[in-house]
């Protein structure tokens, strides 16, 4: 049948589950970049998971998720900014 060869779309609990767990592994990969000295591509890979867990928090209209990320975001940017 046609409808069996249409692409199949993801639903939003999909690319909130897939979302969290790319930006999980991004802000670790962030720590070790931290830990290892690796300035300032330490920041853009927090930026990149905060940026992706506030992501998150808006899929799941969870303000708790999003207001601790969008400071955490307001805060980074503002001292890469000095």
């Amino acid at each position: 049948m046609p409808s069996d060869l249409a692409p199949r779309r993801l639903s939003t609990a999909q690319i909130a589950f897939a979302l969290k767990w790319v930006a999980s592994a991004i802000q670790i990969v962030g720590y070790a970049a931290t830990a290892f000295g690796w300035t300032p591509y330490n920041l853009y890979f927090f930026l990149i998971g905060v940026l992706g867990w506030f992501l998150v928090g808006v899929m799941w209209n969870d303000r708790a998720i999003m207001l601790i990320h969008i400071v955490a975001l307001a805060a980074m940017i503002a001292g890469m900014s000095q």
